[in-house]
C-alpha cells in the first residue's frame, strides 16, 4: 500500500487497521492476560492474525452480508474475528456469554448466522444444544481447545487451524484479501447488536461502518483523546457500549486495550494496568465504593480516622480543584497532602490513580457516590446514550458535572422534547433498522432520522442538560393523579449501598409500593459487625433488623420526595425484602442487568397484591434457575413493612 491515508477514506475498521499498521505497527494494539502473564500484539501483528482468520472465514464459505456470530469473553481473538468478518464485509453478531442455550438460539435464528466463532467448551455446548433449532448454523470455530479433544463433529473447528487455512488460502489467492477491504465502504453494514430486551424478544439493530466510526471520532474529538490511552476490555462484546469504547474508539484513535484473565480478575487487572479511559455502570462504582467502606470499618481506628478527616475534607474541596475552581491555600495544601496519605493509596486500590476520563450510564448514579470519586480527583462523568445511536446522545462537558443529569448533546447530535414529553434525537449515529422488524423501525425511526427514546426528559433551566425522569411508558398515575416515575424512585433507593435493586408499583393504585433486593456483600458485613447471625440471603433478607435498616432508607427517600410538589405524593406506603435476588437466568433482569418490570410484577403477582391488603406476611414458592442449569423451588415468608409517609411540601403563592 503506497497510498497515504488522506487518498484512502478511513470508512471500514479494516481500512483504519491499515492506517495503524503504516502509522504505528510496532506500537501495542491489544493484550490479554494469561496464566499471570500479559502477552502483546503491535498494530502490525495484529493485522497479520485478522489477515489469516478473514481468509479462513472465506475459505469456510463466509461472504459479504452474511453473518458471523461472536460468543465469549474479551478476548483478542473473538475482537480480531469482527474485523476479519468487516474485511470482506460480513457481519459480527456478539452474543452475550452468559445468555442461556434458548436465548441464543432465538438470535442465531433471527440474525441467521451462519458461523460462530466461540471461546471455550461452555459455549461450544450451547450452541450443540440448540444447533438443531438453528439449520442456517454450519460452523463452530472455538478459540480454547481445552475439554475439546473428543468432539469430532465436522462442523467443528479449532481456530489456529482456520487461521492455517486461511493462509494457505490468501497464498492461492493472494489479492483477495486487499481487494475485498478496498472495497468496503462507509454505508455497508459494521455490526448487529441486539437490545437487551426488556420488554419482549431482543431486536437486532443494524449500524453502518459510517454510524459507528463517526460516532466514535466524534467522542474522541470531545474528550481529547489520543493513541496513548490505556483502556480495559471487562465489559460484554455483545453490549453496545464495548464495541464503542473498546473497539470502534481503539481502531479510530490507535489506543492499546487489555483483556482481563477471566471474570474473577477484573479488580486486580484494573489496577496492573491503571486505565486512562475507564467505563462503567453505576452498579461497579456503587460495588467499589462499598468495598472501600466494608474495609475501612474492619480497620485500626487511627487509620480509620485519618480516612474519615482527609475524606470530609476532599469533599469539600475536591470537586472545586477537579474543576480547577480556586481554593485557598491552606485547602489546596491539605489536599495535597490527602493524596499522599489517603486519596493516591485509594486510587491505586482501585486501579484509577491514572484515569483522566471515566463514564458512567445506564442507570442514575447516588450524588454521593459520583461526587465521592470526584473529590478524589477522579473525572467521572454521565453520559445518555442508546444502541440505536451507537451510544452517544449526551455527554457532561469537563466542569459542568451534575448528579442530576446527563449532560449536553454530543457533537452533531439534535435532540428535542416532543409534546407528550418523550425524547427524540437524530445524529450521525442513527441506526440503519431493526433486523427484518419493519414495525418496530417505523414507530421508532421516523422517515427523516429523529429517533424515539422511549425516555421521559426535559432540559434544565439553569444549566441547559438534559433531566431523564423515567422510561415513558412506565410514567403513569396514581389514583389521585399525581405522577408516578417509578425509575426515578428506585434510582433513590438504589443510592443506599444497603439497596442493590428496587422495584416500584403504584400505577393506577391509591399509593406507591416497593420490592426491595439488599445487598447481600453491604448488608452482610452490616450485619456481621452487629453479629448478627444468618445463613444466606432468604435467611439475612428476612431479619427483623435488617427490615429495620431498609426502612430507614425507604424513609429517607419519602422524606425527600415530600420535597417535590409533583411527586412527593408517590411516596413509598409499604414495601417488603424480596426472598431472593432477581436474576436473569429466571428471566426477572436483562443480560445488561435492567429490571423486567412488568415480568417481575406478573411473577410475583401474589406479593404486590399483598402490599395492597391489609397482610403482614405472604407465603411464596418460586421456581429457580441454578448455576448449573438445574431448577428448583425456593419457599418463603415474606414479611411486609409499612413506610413513614410525610406531608408533601406544597409550592408557595409567591414562588407560583
Amino acid at each position: 500500500m503506497n497510498q497515504s491515508d488522506q487518498d484512502i477514506p478511513l470508512d471500514t475498521f479494516p481500512k483504519l487497521l491499515q492506517s495503524h499498521v503504516r502509522s504505528r505497527p510496532d506500537q501495542d494494539a491489544i493484550r490479554e492476560k494469561d496464566l499471570g502473564i500479559w502477552q502483546s500484539w503491535t498494530w502490525s501483528e495484529a493485522a497479520v492474525e485478522i489477515r489469516a482468520l478473514a481468509c479462513g472465514l472465506a475459505s469456510l464459505g463466509l461472504k459479504r452480508g452474511e453473518k458471523l456470530a461472536i460468543i465469549g469473553d474479551n478476548r483478542p481473538r473473538l475482537y480480531w474475528g469482527m474485523t476479519a468478518a468487516q474485511a470482506f464485509g460480513a457481519i459480527p453478531v456478539p452474543l452475550y456469554q452468559d445468555s442461556v442455550a434458548d436465548e441464543m438460539a432465538y438470535v442465531l435464528d433471527n440474525a441467521d448466522v451462519k458461523i460462530a466463532l466461540v471461546e471455550d467448551q461452555e459455549q461450544v455446548d450451547k450452541l450443540l444444544e440448540i444447533r438443531e433449532r438453528c439449520p442456517q448454523l454450519e460452523h463452530i470455530i472455538f478459540d480454547d481447545p481445552r475439554g475439546l479433544r473428543l468432539y469430532e463433529q465436522e462442523f467443528m473447528h479449532d481456530y489456529q487451524k482456520i487461521q492455517q487455512v486461511g493462509i494457505e488460502f490468501d497464498r492461492d489467492h493472494p489479492d483477495f484479501y486487499e481487494r475485498e477491504v478496498a472495497a468496503g465502504s462507509g454505508d455497508e453494514i459494521s455490526i448487529m447488536l441486539y437490545t437487551s430486551g426488556t420488554t419482549g424478544h431482543p431486536k437486532g439493530v443494524v449500524l453502518s461502518n459510517d454510524n459507528v466510526i463517526i460516532t466514535a471520532r466524534n467522542g474522541i474529538v470531545r474528550e481529547g483523546l489520543t493513541a496513548n490511552e490505556e483502556v480495559l476490555a471487562y465489559l460484554p462484546m455483545a453490549w453496545v457500549g464495548d464495541n464503542l469504547f473498546s473497539y470502534a474508539q481503539s481502531y479510530v484513535a490507535g489506543f492499546c486495550v487489555s483483556c482481563p484473565e477471566d471474570a474473577t480478575t477484573v479488580a486486580s487487572d484494573l489496577r496492573e494496568i491503571g486505565p486512562t479511559y475507564y467505563f462503567a455502570p453505576p452498579a461497579i462504582y456503587e460495588r467499589m465504593l462499598t468495598q472501600v467502606m466494608i474495609r475501612m470499618e474492619d480497620a485500626a481506628k487511627i487509620k480509620r480516622n485519618v480516612f474519615h478527616y482527609f475524606m470530609e475534607h476532599a469533599r469539600k474541596v475536591g470537586v472545586r480543584i477537579l474543576n480547577r475552581e480556586p481554593v485557598s491555600l491552606q485547602d489546596s495544601l491539605l489536599y495535597k497532602l490527602g493524596n499522599i496519605l489517603v486519596y493516591g493509596p485509594l486510587k491505586d486500590v482501585l486501579g484509577l490513580r491514572r484515569t483522566r476520563l471515566a463514564y458512567t450510564a445506564g442507570e442514575a448514579i447516588g450524588p454521593e457516590i459520583f461526587d465521592f470519586y470526584r473529590s478524589l480527583g477522579i473525572n467521572i462523568k454521565q453520559l445518555y446514550g442508546q444502541t440505536e445511536c451507537m451510544v452517544f446522545i449526551c455527554v457532561q462537558p469537563d466542569g459542568e458535572v451534575f448528579a442530576d443529569t446527563v449532560g449536553t448533546p454530543a457533537i452533531d447530535v439534535e435532540i428535542k422534547i416532543d409534546d407528550n414529553g418523550e425524547i427524540v434525537y437524530r445524529s450521525p449515529g442513527v441506526f440503519q433498522s431493526y433486523y427484518k422488524n419493519p414495525e418496530s423501525t417505523a414507530s421508532t425511526k421516523t422517515d427523516d432520522g429523529w429517533v424515539h427514546t422511549g425516555d421521559a426528559g426535559y432540559f434544565d433551566d439553569n444549566n441547559g442538560h438534559l433531566k431523564i425522569i423515567d422510561r415513558a411508558k412506565d410514567v403513569g398515575k396514581l389514583n389521585d393523579g399525581t405522577l408516578f416515575a417509578p425509575k426515578y424512585i428506585e434510582n433513590k433507593l438504589k443510592f443506599f449501598s444497603f439497596v442493590k435493586e428496587a422495584v416500584l408499583f403504584g400505577n393506577e393504585r391509591d399509593f406507591s409500593t416497593a420490592f426491595i433486593n439488599i445487598d447481600l456483600d453491604a448488608v452482610g458485613n452490616w450485619a456481621e459487625r452487629r453479629n448478627l447471625a444468618y445463613s444466606g440471603y432468604i435467611d439475612l433478607a428476612g431479619q427483623q433488623e435488617i427490615y429495620d435498616l431498609i426502612l430507614d432508607c425507604v424513609n429517607k427517600v419519602n422524606q425527600d420526595l415530600s420535597q417535590d410538589s409533583r411527586l412527593g405524593n408517590s411516596q413509598i406506603h409499604r414495601f417488603l425484602i424480596l426472598h431472593k435476588e432477581l436474576d436473569a437466568d429466571d428471566g426477572e433482569l436483562t443480560r445488561t442487568s435492567k429490571v423486567r418490570r412488568s415480568f417481575v410484577g406478573d411473577r410475583y403477582n401474589i406479593l404486590v397484591e399483598a402490599l395492597y391488603s391489609e397482610q403482614k406476611e405472604c407465603h411464596i414458592e418460586t421456581e429457580v434457575t441454578f448455576e448449573d442449569g438445574r431448577t428448583g423451588t425456593l419457599a418463603a415468608d415474606v414479611k411486609i413493612r409499612d413506610a413513614e409517609v410525610y406531608p408533601v411540601k406544597t409550592q408557595s403563592r409567591d414562588a407560583a
